[in-house]
């Protein structure tokens, strides 16, 4: 079943531009078949990943942008230094949204695989610690200068581009872009997604 919530953001454009929440709930035991969606035409969809790795808590972020067709628009991986797994996430759909300005973008799908970003961005979850509420507020910021915003949340294995992108974040020593052609590591999952692949969630 799919269930669509309204999200209100307390800015200047707020009747224009609220986000909409799309979720996806499955309440049977058996395996849920999960797949990369496109988005309608006219539409930029963002998926993207943070990823934190060992003690000290290195991470990096990742996502890519594709539109109606699935086609490979651009990719973004970037290592961030020690953080926490929320940050990175926040992290990682704020660098994204900066992206979706400088290209133009105005009717954009976002989705990511931490369903903490659901209850933070769109269901307006407060957050105690600074450094939370200053991404927070710059992803609030933005939204509002879209036409049209739709945030969904995805399981891992909806999402494995952005993961890619995440985890070769890791191994750069400064941020990179890419346009148009997707890294070699990206190229199947790219293709396996536009193809429609489902692959099976265990519960």
């Amino acid at each position: 079943m799919m269930l669509a919530f309204s999200n209100i953001f307390r800015c200047h454009r707020l009747i224009q531009n609220p986000v909409r929440l799309l979720l996806v709930r499955n309440w049977h035991k058996e395996p849920i078949p999960v797949s990369w969606e496109k988005p309608e035409i006219g539409w930029t969809k963002l998926n993207f990943d943070g990823s934190c790795k060992g003690r000290g808590g290195k991470g990096s972020i990742g996502g890519v942008f594709r539109n109606h067709k699935a086609e490979f628009l651009l990719g973004y991986a970037e290592s961030i230094g020690r953080t926490t797994s929320t940050i990175a996430e926040l992290s990682a759909l704020r660098r994204g949204l900066e992206l979706v300005l400088e290209n133009g973008w105005t009717d954009v799908w976002l989705e990511g695989d931490a369903k903490t970003l659901i209850d933070i961005i769109v269901r307006r979850r407060q957050v105690k610690c600074t450094e939370l509420q200053r991404y927070v507020s710059h992803i609030n910021l933005i939204i509002p200068e879209l036409n049209n915003c739709v945030m969904t949340h995805i399981y891992r294995e909806g999402n494995r581009a952005a993961d890619k992108f995440a985890q070769i974040g890791h191994q750069l020593e400064k941020p990179r872009i890419w346009w148009h052609v997707p890294p070699d590591e990206v190229v199947s999952i790219v293709d396996e997604d536009a193809e429609g692949k489902i692959i099976l969630r265990k519960r």
